[in-house]
Formats: structure tokens, C-alpha cells, sequence
């Protein structure tokens, strides 16, 4: 006999009690028990019964994995901080990701001004764990980032370190909220919550991702603990080589003067990269030259 079965059979047994009111008592203690083995044992067989009770939620997080799957990229521009009065302060970028079988990894460089060269590796599991290694201004070997820098500005702008992966969309914790128009675009509203197993400052990220192409084209991420936040909104959205991208990326703390934009001048989406290529170390990230 099964455990389930023998709380369900003894839930209906007289052998409880001798008072009536004892015997309705336990007995729906026990209806009450063998509900909650039900449920217990329903979301253990299928997990992803939650995603199954919202069908577009599933779709919207599906969508936004596979587009992140499909990266192969190369990628040039720049890096630009605008202050509050307008002052400009611009550095060249290139970058290169691919998805491998174990996750995302992505190789920035900034390389000029001099004083300003950075390269940075990230990579990203396939369940949204971050670890970040970097070669910092000045310095000329590659070490781990700790986790304590992962919020600082690159380079001084609204970008953080942490901000150049997607990693959000593999969290856990995923809720999709009322649709919404963005412009011209109709959008899934997805709010993604951080949880203890996730190495992030953030507490949730809200993405309005395009309902046909699943890219994002405005995202707002909650800092943990002070609960400032930070707005990204996306430009220019086009295809190269079948994979979509945007030309143009605008960051800035709310209620803080200034933004940051990066702004992708030239790139191919199928760079067809391997392992040999994401060597921070030995960076040059803008590789062989690009299309």
C-alpha cells in the first residue's frame, strides 16, 4: 500500500475517535493531508507546471533563452557617457559572444583611450550563474572580478560590469504582467526576481520584450536593498544575419543627471567562434576583421 493511499484510506477509517464531531474533525484533517501530498507529488513529477498554467509566460521566456542560445556575434562601436551639461566622454568597444555548450561567454574590450583599456570575460551558465574575469586600467594580467565590483561603472559610465549579460531571463523566480505597447511594438511585460542562489545586485528586472522577435526594447532593473533603479532602452532594432540586435543602447539611473549609450557601428552575427577566441588574457576583441 502506498503512502498516499494509506493517508487516504485512514482519513476515512471511524477508528479516530468516539465523539462524532472527533471523527469530522480528522476526518477532513486528513482530506486536508491528502491534498497536500497531491500537490506535492504533481509538482515534483512536472516542475514546469507553473509555466504550463500561463502558456504566454512560457512563451515570452522561451523565446528570450533561444535568442540568447543562438549568439555568435562580433560586434564594434563605442561607449559613450553624456553629463548633465551635455559633456561628452567617448571610448572605442569591441565584443565577441557565443553560446557554448555550458553557457554564454563574452569577451569586451575597451581599448581606447589608453588610460581607459579594459577586457573583461563573462560568463554565464546555463542557469543564469554569472563569474566575471577582467583585466583592469593598468593592470596587465587577468584576474577574477570580485562580486563587490560587479555594480561599479565601467569606465565611469551607467553600465556596470554585471549589465553587459542577459542574465536575468534564467532566473527561477519569472511573472508575466498585463501586456503593454512600447511605441509601435506590442510587448510581453516580464518581471524576473533575483533569489538567494543568484549573484546579482539587483532584486528584479522588468523586460518589455517584442511579442515577434523577442528581443527586448525597454528594461528597468531594481536595485537590491536601496531600491533605486535603472533604465535601458533599446534603438534601432534590425537583423544581421538572421539573428536580431540593437544599434543603439541608452542607460541611465533614474532620477540621476546624464546617460550612457553604446552604440553598435558594425558587427556579423555569425562570427562562428570557438573556445580559442574568449582568452582574456591574450584579448584582442576586435579579432580578424569584421564585416
Amino acid at each position: 500500500m502506498t503512502f498516499l493511499h494509506r493517508v487516504v484510506t485512514l482519513s476515512r477509517s471511524g477508528k479516530f475517535g468516539r465523539y462524532p464531531e472527533a471523527r469530522c474533525g480528522r476526518y477532513a484533517f486528513g482530506t486536508i493531508q491528502a491534498s497536500i501530498v497531491l500537490l506535492m507529488l504533481f509538482s515534483l513529477v512536472d516542475p514546469s507546471r507553473t509555466f504550463a498554467a500561463n502558456p504566454d509566460l512560457e512563451t515570452a521566456l522561451t523565446g528570450s533563452r533561444k535568442r540568447i542560445e543562438r549568439l555568435d556575434y562580433r560586434v564594434t562601436g563605442r561607449l559613450t557617457r553624456v553629463e548633465g551639461n551635455g559633456t561628452r566622454t567617448s571610448y572605442k568597444v569591441a565584443a565577441k559572444a557565443h553560446w557554448f555548450p555550458d553557457g554564454l561567454r563574452l569577451l569586451c574590450e575597451i581599448s581606447a583611450p589608453a588610460s581607459a583599456k579594459t577586457s573583461l570575460l563573462l560568463h554565464m551558465s546555463v542557469n543564469g550563474h554569472v563569474s566575471i574575469e577582467a583585466v583592469l586600467p593598468g593592470e596587465t594580467t587577468a584576474s577574477v572580478l570580485p562580486f563587490e565590483r560587479w555594480n561599479d561603472r565601467l569606465v565611469g559610465t551607467d553600465f556596470s560590469y554585471e549589465d553587459m549579460v542577459e542574465s536575468w531571463f534564467f532566473w527561477k523566480n519569472q511573472e508575466l504582467l498585463a501586456p503593454e505597447r512600447c511605441g509601435a511594438r506590442d510587448c510581453f511585460v516580464l518581471k524576473s526576481m533575483s533569489g538567494a542562489q543568484d549573484r546579482t545586485y539587483y532584486d528584479s528586472v522588468t523586460s518589455w520584450i517584442d511579442r515577434g522577435i523577442f528581443f527586448p526594447v525597454h528594461v528597468v532593473k531594481t536595485l537590491r536593498g536601496t531600491g533605486g533603479q535603472k533604465e535601458f532602452i533599446y534603438y534601432g532594432l534590425r537583423q544581421i544575419d538572421g539573428i536580431w540586435s540593437a544599434s543603439r543602447v541608452e542607460a541611465n539611473l533614474q532620477g540621476k543627471p546624464g546617460s550612457s549609450m553604446l552604440v553598435i557601428e558594425r558587427g556579423s552575427g555569425r562570427a562562428k567562434l570557438g573556445l580559442k577566441d574568449f582568452d582574456v588574457s591574450q584579448s584582442s576583441a576586435q579579432g580578424k576583421k569584421v564585416k
